[in-house]
Order: structure tokens, then C-alpha cells, then sequence
């Protein structure tokens, strides 16, 4: 894909967080409307970690670009 053929990125319009629970354990729930619709991403502890991380980094950048 060329960068001229790039889909416009979604843009979040609301968040919410959630937990489920079944017999192997919890999972989070992230759910995210966005301008095309609403997102649901379960997530393990290890992959919210990774999430956390990923905000980290961007957060920074920001900050960065800021300044």
C-alpha cells in the first residue's frame, strides 16, 4: 500500500473499560467508538501491559512535539 492509498485513521469519540471473567480467568475489556463504529479489544494482562507501554510512547512523542 503507497501512503497516497492510506485509509484515514479512526478517531475516537468515546472509552469505556470493562472486566469478564470465565473459568480461565479475567480479561479487560476496552471498547472504543470511534467515527466508523465501535471497537471492542479483549485483553490478557500481558497485552494490557503492551497497550500501557504503547500510550507510554506516545504520550513521550508528544510531549516531545510540544515543547
Amino acid at each position: 500500500m503507497t501512503p497516497k492509498d492510506k485509509a484515514a485513521p479512526f478517531v475516537p469519540t468515546e472509552f469505556h473499560v470493562s472486566t469478564v471473567e470465565d473459568h480461565e480467568g479475567a480479561l479487560g475489556i476496552l471498547s472504543i467508538r470511534t467515527t466508523e463504529g465501535l471497537l471492542d479489544i479483549a485483553l490478557d494482562q500481558q497485552a494490557a501491559d503492551a497497550i500501557a507501554k504503547a500510550v507510554d510512547s506516545i504520550r513521550a512523542k508528544l510531549e516531545v512535539a510540544a515543547a
